[in-house]
C-alpha cells in the first residue's frame, strides 16, 4: 500500500474541513438552481418546462457515472479522482456563469457539472474512511450529513438574494472559486493505494449501468408529469396506462443485464464495475436501503413543505428558506454531537432513534399543516426532522464504508451516492404525485360539498384537474377564476376550498 498526502499525530481535522466545503458545494448547486427557474426563463426566452429539462438531466448524468466514478477513483486514486472531478465540475460551473443559451446551459451544468459530481462524491465518501477512523470517522461522516443538510437549507436563500439582488450567474462564479480553493487544499488529504496492478474499467459494465439507471430515474422523474398508472399528459399510453411504469420496467431490465454480465465477469475472474457479493454483508446492504429510504423521506419533504409556503402562505423563496432552517441547523448539531450517543448505544440503535424522532416529526407536522402556518409547532417539527435525520446521517455514511475493505471504499462511496440518489428521485417523485392526487381528490371534494359552486363550474374544474393538475398559489386561482367572469361567491368557495386542500 501507498500513502498520498500529509499525515499527523493525532486527529487532524484538516483533511475534513476540506471535504465538507466539498460536501456543501455539491449540494447547494442544484437548490440554487431550482429557486432560480423564473429568471432563467426571463433570461433565455424560455419556457419553464425547458429548464426543468435541464434539471432532470443533470439528475440523470449523476444517476448514471455515480457508480462508474467510484470504481475510477479505486482504479486511478481517491484524492486523483477529487481533483479531476473537481476540474471538470469548475468548467462546467464557469461555463454555466457564461452561458448565452438553452444548450450551453445544459452543457455546462448538467453535463460536465454532472461529470464532475459524479466522480467527486463517491470519492469524497471514500477518502473519509481513508483519513479517519473509530469515533473521529463516525464524527467525520456526521460532519458531512450535516452539511449536506445545511446545504439543501442555504441553497435556497443563497440562491433567492443574488437572484433578487445581483444575477444568479455570480453563485456559478463563486462555485469556480470553491472549486479551484478546494483543489489547492486538497493537498492535505491522505489517499492510499494498492501498489498491486492498476484493475481496468468495466467499460460494458459501465455503459449497461448509466443506461439502466438514467432510464429508471427518467421513468421515476417524469412520474408526476405522466402519471404512475392513469395517464396525465403520458406522450403514449401503452394498453391504457401511463409511460412511467413501461419505462421504469426498461431501466431495471437493463440493470437486469448488468447484473448477468457482471456476474458473469466475476465468475471469469475478470474485474468488475460493481462487486455484487458485497450485498451479502448485512450491514453494507442495510446502510445502503436506510440511506435511500432517508433521502425519500428528506426530498420528500423538502419538495412538499416548500409548496406549502409558497402556494398556499404564498411566502417567497427567502422566507421559505428561513422556514426550514431549523431542520438544517438541528441536522448540522445532531450529526456533530453523533458519537456521543455511542457511548449509550450502539451505531443500530441510533439509527432506530433517528427513524423514531423522524416518524414523531412526520406526525407532528401532518398534525399542524393548516392554511394558517402555527409558527412555533412549525418550527418544532422541523426541527425534531432535522434531529432524525442528523442521528442517520451520524452513523450511516460510516455504517456502509467501514463494511467494506480499502480497495473497495471508491465503489461503496460510488453506491451510497447512487442510493441517495435514487432516493431522492423517488422522493421528489412520490412527494409530487401524493401531494397532487390529494389535492385534486380534496379540493373536488369541498367543490361538490359546496352549494355556491354551479354545476358547470365543477365539470370545468374536474376536466381541468383530469387533463394535468399543477401547483400554483392561491392568488391565480383567484385571478383565473375572476378573469372567467364567475360570481363573487363562486370565487371565494374556489380559493376557499383550494386553500383548505
Amino acid at each position: 500500500m501507498t500513502s498520498e498526502g500529509a499525515t499527523s499525530g493525532g486527529t487532524d481535522w484538516g483533511p475534513l474541513r476540506v471535504l465538507a466545503v466539498t460536501q456543501l458545494l455539491m449540494v447547494l448547486d442544484a437548490s440554487v438552481m431550482n429557486v432560480s427557474i423564473s429568471q432563467l426563463v426571463a433570461d433565455f426566452d424560455t419556457t419553464v418546462s425547458s429548464i426543468q429539462g435541464v434539471i432532470t438531466f443533470y439528475s440523470l448524468i449523476m444517476a448514471a457515472l455515480m457508480i462508474t466514478g467510484g470504481r475510477i477513483g479505486d482504479i486511478v486514486g481517491r484524492r486523483r479522482a477529487l481533483v479531476i472531478g473537481l476540474t471538470i465540475y469548475a468548467s462546467g460551473s464557469a461555463l454555466t456563469a457564461a452561458s448565452w443559451s438553452v444548450p450551453s446551459l445544459a452543457l455546462g451544468w448538467s453535463v460536465l457539472e454532472g461529470v464532475g459530481a459524479a466522480l467527486v462524491m463517491p470519492a469524497m465518501a471514500a477518502l473519509v474512511a481513508t483519513n479517519y477512523e473509530g469515533s473521529a470517522r463516525v464524527t467525520a461522516y456526521g460532519v458531512l450529513g450535516g452539511m449536506a443538510g445545511a446545504g439543501i437549507a442555504i441553497g435556497p436563500i443563497l440562491g433567492g438574494w443574488f437572484t433578487t439582488n445581483l444575477s444568479w450567474r455570480w453563485v456559478f462564479v463563486g462555485e469556480v472559486l470553491v472549486s479551484l480553493a478546494i483543489i489547492v487544499g486538497s493537498r492535505v488529504i491522505t489517499d492510499v493505494r494498492d501498489d498491486g496492478p492498476r484493475p481496468r474499467l468495466d467499460l460494458v459494465g459501465s455503459v449497461l449501468c448509466a443506461l439502466g439507471m438514467s432510464v429508471a430515474v427518467f421513468g421515476v422523474l417524469q412520474s408526476s408529469t405522466w402519471g404512475w398508472v392513469d395517464p396525465i399528459n403520458s406522450p403514449i399510453e401503452p394498453l391504457g396506462f401511463a409511460l412511467t411504469p413501461f419505462v421504469v420496467a426498461a431501466g431495471v431490465a437493463v440493470l437486469y443485464g448488468f447484473r448477468t454480465w457482471e456476474r458473469h465477469r466475476e465468475r471469469h475472474g475478470r474485474p468488475t464495475l460493481v462487486t455484487f457479493g458485497l450485498f451479502e454483508v448485512p450491514t453494507y446492504r442495510a446502510g445502503l436501503s436506510t440511506l435511500l429510504a432517508q433521502n425519500t423521506v428528506l426530498m420528500g419533504v423538502f419538495f412538499a413543505i416548500p409548496l406549502y409556503l409558497q402556494v398556499v402562505l404564498g411566502l417567497d423563496a427567502l422566507d421559505t428558506g428561513v422556514r426550514m432552517l431549523p431542520t438544517s441547523i438541528f441536522m448540522l448539531v445532531v450529526s456533530f454531537s453523533g458519537t456521543l450517543l455511542l457511548r449509550v448505544l450502539s451505531p443500530r440503535g441510533v439509527i432506530r432513534l433517528g427513524l423514531l424522532v423522524m416518524m414523531s416529526a412526520g406526525l407532528l407536522l401532518t398534525g399542524i399543516i393548516e392554511p394558517s402556518l402555527r409558527g412555533v409547532a412549525f418550527a418544532v417539527g422541523m426541527g425534531l426532522l432535522g434531529a432524525g435525520m442528523g442521528l442517520l446521517a451520524s452513523q450511516l455514511g460510516n455504517v456502509v464504508l467501514s463494511s467494506v475493505g480499502a480497495s473497495d471504499r471508491g465503489e461503496a462511496g460510488g453506491m451510497q451516492y447512487t442510493a441517495q440518489q435514487l432516493g431522492s428521485s423517488l422522493g421528489v417523485a412520490l412527494a409530487g404525485s401524493i401531494v397532487l392526487t390529494g389535492l385534486a381528490s380534496t379540493y373536488l371534494g369541498q367543490l361538490a360539498a359546496d352549494d355556491r359552486i354551479a354545476p358547470e363550474t365543477l365539470e370545468a374544474v374536474e376536466v381541468a384537474v383530469a387533463s394535468g393538475s399543477s401547483f400554483v398559489p392561491a392568488d391565480q386561482v383567484r385571478a383565473t377564476a375572476t378573469e372567467a367572469a364567475l360570481a363573487d361567491d363562486e370565487v371565494e368557495a374556489l380559493v376557499e376550498g383550494y386553500e383548505s386542500s
